[in-house]
């Protein structure tokens, strides 16, 4: 991701703030729906499913150190290096790039992650193929620096994104490739001859055309490696929004403003080439706004009022985008609730969970999962396939709608079980509707739009994160 940070709490806050606040600041207003009717269809499938997985994974961690961000030389708490090597940046450097001697994730089994997400009600998969750092978590032939260079490449599961998706794709998955534009390992984009000073490229691509466009070619080849050596893919999702043209740069986003040159991919040549192995793909350069966003992407946080155009939150299923030893990791209710509050306002919601160095996750998040697989078991229909319906929110109530049937979340609070009576707040019913709570098909009275709730049924019902009222 963007602006990260995992070794302090306050460091954490920091990153995950500032970046959510970027992404808050894009002008949603400008966003240009996609007109091939194949990438329309797929776009409207995508916002069907509703709830997918993204997984950080990369060396990093091995350090259990926050994705990428302590390679760049810049003074924020997210890019802060720690261990024995953080007094100089060279040095760090080095020692970070050699991570693939050691790394050997010998408990990698995507077949067991992609078993835990569907349970969840997960629906698509979004994998970071390649991270900032430009390791390689496929077996790209333009570097070495990459999962099958590694003491992990006699496992025959060593190229681990062909795994992963294949692994999801069996399940029924939609599936993704994260990819980053930019590379700091590469020297191409940061060219030796001038040390990096932030992010960016180190040198002006106007300056050095002939380095530039060897980094141009070399991402196009690597994009095109994921879009034809590892089956269907449905989605590629691109980070690394300083990577852009000059001119879509927005003077009135503070974040855009540092960035210092035209850094310009040919993304019209990117996207043609991809959608000519993979018709009807969507593409996601997430924060440049044009035709190559297909839906927005905010970040570590959720829109405070509903949005027509394609939207995804893409959030943390802990504190951590990255493989940290002890994590923190949101209640299934938090999750719950965050989930039910995206789909109402007209988003999907993309949970990350990050394995860790020996290839498996916290037990803990597959608990988590299991949880919340639970409740969509049951709930789920106020969920899939469902469009927003107005108020969208209000209170602790979210509102979905299918056709002629309107689907009412009542958000508990912690340990709230169902009371008595509860009357939708924002919502007229009919005298004559029909009611009853999902996963139970005994009808419900309505007096004065006021909803009864017999202590049997309540019982029966048990108690949820988040109660369901199906209305016809």
């Amino acid at each position: 991701m963007k602006l990260k940070s995992t070794l302090l709490a306050a460091a954490l806050l920091l990153g995950g703030n500032i970046y959510a606040q970027q992404h808050s600041e894009q002008d949603h207003s400008k966003y240009v729906a996609p007109t091939d009717p194949l990438v329309k269809e797929k776009l409207s499938k995508w916002q069907d499913v509703k709830f997918g997985l993204l997984m950080h994974w990369g060396t990093y961690s091995a350090w259990g150190i926050v994705e990428s961000w302590s390679l760049c030389p810049e003074d924020e708490g997210w890019c802060e290096r720690r261990g024995p090597h953080s007094h100089d940046w060279f040095e760090y450097k080095k020692a970070y790039e050699d991570i693939p001697k050691t790394f050997n994730p010998v408990k990698f089994n995507p077949e067991r992650w992609a078993q835990a997400a569907k349970n969840a009600g997960m629906k698509y998969l979004v994998f970071t193929t390649k991270h900032h750092d430009g390791f390689a978590m496929f077996d790209s032939k333009y570097t070495d620096y990459k999962i099958t260079n590694t003491p992990f490449k006699s496992n025959p599961k060593s190229n681990v994104t062909k795994e992963i998706l294949a692994a999801f794709r069996n399940q029924g998955f939609m599936t993704g490739t994260y990819f980053s534009k930019p590379d700091w390992h590469t020297d191409t984009y940061w060219w030796p001859y001038f040390p990096p000073k932030d992010r960016n490229v180190s040198y002006d691509p106007k300056k050095r055309p002939e380095i530039w466009n060897k980094f141009k070619d070399f991402t196009y080849n690597q994009i095109e490696e994921l879009m034809t050596d590892y089956g269907s893919v449905d989605i590629l999702w691109l980070d690394g929004g300083w990577v852009r043209p000059f001119s879509t740069i927005d003077p009135n986003i503070s974040w855009q403003k540092t960035i210092p040159y035209d850094q310009d991919i040919d993304m019209a040549r990117i996207a043609k080439m991809a959608r000519s192995h993979q018709p009807g793909l969507l593409v996601v350069d997430r924060t440049v706004t044009g035709e190559f966003e297909n839906y927005v992407t905010p970040e570590q946080s959720i829109p405070d009022h509903y949005m027509s155009i394609p939207w995804e939150s893409c959030m943390t299923m802990g504190d951590s985008w990255s493989y940290i030893p002890k994590e923190n990791f949101k209640s299934a209710q938090k999750l719950v609730h965050t989930l039910v509050d995206i789909v109402a306002k007209g988003g999907n919601l993309l949970l990350n969970v990050a394995p860790g160095p020996d290839g498996e996750w916290h037990e803990e998040a597959y608990q988590r999962l299991e949880e919340m697989g639970k409740w969509m078991s049951i709930n789920g229909v106020g969920i899939y396939e469902t469009k927003p319906l107005a108020p969208y929110r209000a209170g602790k109530w979210a509102y979905t709608k299918k056709g002629s049937t309107t689907y009412a979340f009542y958000l508990a609070e912690a340990g709230e079980k169902l009371p008595a009576t509860l009357k939708p707040e924002g919502l007229t019913l009919a005298a004559n509707a029909k009611i009853n709570l999902a996963g139970n098909k005994k009808a419900l009275k309505l007096k004065a739009g006021t909803i009864e709730i017999p202590t049997k049924t309540a019982t029966e019902i048990g108690q949820q994160p988040a109660y369901l009222f199906v209305i016809n």
